[in-house]
C-alpha cells in the first residue's frame, strides 16, 4: 500500500479519499478495496519519514482536507521501487514444507494432501473466473491481474501434477 500511494502521489497532489478511488479504479474487484481508515494511517507514516508533505486546504462551509505532494526523498523511492524486481521464485513454500515432512512424521498422507491442495486450488480458479466475468472488461488493468492469478493457479495446479506422479 505504502508504494502505491506514493506512485499515485508522483502524477500530483492528492488526498487520501482521491488516492482510495483511484487504486480502486484502477484495479476494479480484482485487488482488495482499500480501507480508507489504513491509507491515513500510512499516509501519516509516509509523512513523518519525509516522503510525502502534507498541507490543510480550507473547504468552505466543510472540514479542511488535507492534501499530500511528494517531497524530493518520495520521488527517490518511487523511481527506486519501479526500479526493483518483484519476488523471487517461491522456493519456501508451505505447501511443499507439508509434503516433504508427511512421510517424515506419518502426520498426513502425502497424496491425501496432494488433493487437497487441488481442491484448494481449483475453487480459487473458479472464483477467479467469477471474478473475470463480473469485471469491467475495459478495465485492463483489473483484467490483467485476474489473468496473471489464474496462471499462477494453473501453474500450481501442474506443479502438483507432478509432485503426485513422483511421489507415486
Amino acid at each position: 500500500m505504502r508504494l502505491a500511494l506514493l506512485a499515485l502521489l508522483a502524477k500530483g497532489p492528492a488526498h487520501g479519499y482521491e488516492l482510495k478511488q483511484a487504486l480502486e479504479s484502477l484495479f476494479g474487484s480484482a485487488y482488495p478495496q482499500p480501507n480508507i481508515g489504513q491509507i491515513y494511517v500510512t499516509l501519516t507514516r509516509l509523512e513523518k519519514s519525509g516522503l510525502i508533505q502534507g498541507e490543510d486546504v480550507a473547504q468552505s462551509g466543510r472540514p479542511n482536507k488535507r492534501t499530500y505532494t511528494l517531497t524530493e526523498a518520495g520521488h527517490e523511492a518511487v523511481a527506486a521501487w519501479f526500479e526493483e524486481t518483484s519476488d523471487e521464485p517461491r522456493v519456501r513454500d508451505e505447501f511443499f514444507m507439508k509434503l516433504a515432512l508427511a512421510p517424515l512424521t506419518g502426520a498426513a498422507d502425502q497424496v491425501g494432501l496432494i488433493n487437497r491442495q487441488r481442491r484448494h486450488y481449483l475453487n480459487l480458479m473458479r472464483s477467479m473466473t467469477r471474478l473475470a466475468a463480473a469485471e469491467d472488461r475495459d478495465n485492463k488493468v483489473a483484467q490483467l491481474l485476474i489473468e496473471g492469478a489464474m496462471l499462477h493457479l494453473q501453474a500450481d495446479l501442474d506443479w502438483l501434477e507432478r509432485c503426485q506422479e513422483e511421489l507415486e
